[in-house]
């Protein structure tokens, strides 16, 4: 079965897609085929239906925000993501998305409005503090020009009133962590600092 919703600590996930357009260094999928014992690696990319069917029938016991986030980007599959956000904030639940904050590379067009709409908070991975280290460490299919990209979707995000946050893998070192956290100061928008496992 292709597991489309999974639980972690009492917060709920949404898996929409396998692909991506980083293959970064760091990233759990290179050597697991699961979270916690949920296999995510999926054969088909799911409908707003599937997600619907395979949500917990006790939603209410469970946090209330709901996280777009699973073992691809999930803004590829950005018609399905923008549907269950609509149903999810329908039912007074309140959403996240993980992303690499390339989506209008991806599209091809700027898709930050159906983002600030669906997302109730961004968090776009930064994950270094220079194309150059960005690419030597995600390898996106862009090339350097994904960091510039990221950077301006989360300016734009953040301008269409969106709730942005950044995020790093302490892996990337001291040194690095800290110029990425003067990149978000700057810009104004919060770091998250995230403990790889």
């Amino acid at each position: 079965m292709n597991n489309y919703v999974y639980i972690l600590n009492n917060k709920i996930y949404i898996n929409l897609t396998n692909r991506c357009s980083n293959s970064c260094d760091f990233c759990i999928r290179r050597d697991h085929k699961d979270m916690d014992g949920t296999v995510l690696w999926i054969d088909e990319e799911p409908t707003v239906e599937d997600v619907i069917a395979q949500l917990p029938q006790n939603l209410d016991d469970y946090d209330n925000e709901i996280v777009f986030c699973g073992y691809g980007e999930p803004t590829y599959n950005l018609e399905t993501l923008d549907e269950v956000a609509s149903y999810l904030h329908c039912i007074d639940k309140t959403t996240r998305i993980n992303t690499n904050g390339q989506a209008n590379l991806i599209h091809n067009g700027d898709v930050t409005d159906v983002i600030v709409t669906s997302c109730d908070v961004i968090n776009v991975s930064l994950n270094e503090c220079t194309a150059a280290k960005y690419q030597q460490h995600c390898h996106s299919r862009y090339g350097e020009k994904a960091f510039d990209e990221l950077i301006e979707f989360a300016k734009l995000c953040k301008q269409r009133g969106g709730n942005v946050v950044f995020s790093v893998v302490d892996s990337i070192g001291q040194t690095d962590v800290a110029e990425c956290q003067k990149l978000a100061d700057k810009l104004q928008i919060p770091l998250r600092i995230r403990v790889k496992k």
